[in-house]
């Protein structure tokens, strides 16, 4: 079980809540855990607690705070309007100042992992945070948005091969544009890892395994405490 704290961006000294979940263990980093369009729900608070007990004190931000404080959506017709609208009226800009009062906000190794927006968002916390030791990017269907900044860390893709909202070409244009980068395709469809109607359990256990290492391999597997 976590807690709610606060955060303060550098861009316009606006205060911003996150969740925050420690490790009971050794501890093997931060890691910020970006959300979906939904906002900081249920499922995303279970996603930062099934870190901490991996050993990593998370962070899940509200990105949406100064349009809509604590925004948490159902996953109906008007839930995802209304994400999806606030989602496109944040600014890139405003997201990175936000990411960097988050990893600000924990001590190193930092790493990052997002979902469908958040997988965007961990994309460009990877080309443009400071202190990013590595980033995992679930179906970041805007990729595409900010495709000319290149992550400036270690970082892995991951896909569903049945996605209607992430045709395969433009799977294909990440990927041939970064032949270096992971980018891994599963047989599965939009919000595989969610818990939501297309969760795919295998789908969703492999990604987190290549995420677990990914984090390990560049500074995650220290255990200090």
């Amino acid at each position: 079980m976590g807690e709610t704290v606060s955060l303060t961006s550098p861009l316009d000294g606006f205060e911003f809540s996150a969740y925050r979940a420690t490790p009971t263990d050794a501890r093997r980093g931060g890691l910020i855990v970006i959300q979906e369009i939904f906002g900081v729900t249920e499922h995303i608070r279970a996603v930062a607690d099934s870190f901490a007990a991996e050993g990593y004190e998370t962070l899940a931000p509200s990105f949406y705070d100064r349009r809509h404080r604590d925004f948490q959506a159902g996953y109906d017709a008007d839930g995802v309007a209304l994400g999806r609208r606030l989602s496109e009226e944040t600014p890139w800009a405003e997201v990175a100042a936000d990411l960097t009062a988050a990893v600000a906000a924990l001590n190193p190794p930092m790493f990052v992992v997002g979902y469908c927006w958040g997988g965007t968002a961990a994309w460009l916390a990877a080309a443009r945070v400071e202190g990013v030791a590595a980033a995992s990017c679930y179906y970041g269907r805007r990729i595409p948005e900010l495709i000319d900044e290149a992550p400036q860390c270690p970082a892995i893709l991951h896909f569903g091969r049945h996605d209607a909202s992430i045709p395969p070409d433009v799977v294909d244009a990440i990927a041939d544009r970064y032949p270096d980068l992971p980018v891994h395709r599963y047989d599965a469809g939009h919000g595989f890892a969610s818990d939501r109607a297309d969760h795919h359990a295998d789908a969703a256990r492999l990604a987190a395994l290549r995420t677990l290492q990914l984090f390990a391999l560049n500074g995650g597997g220290r255990g200090e405490l």
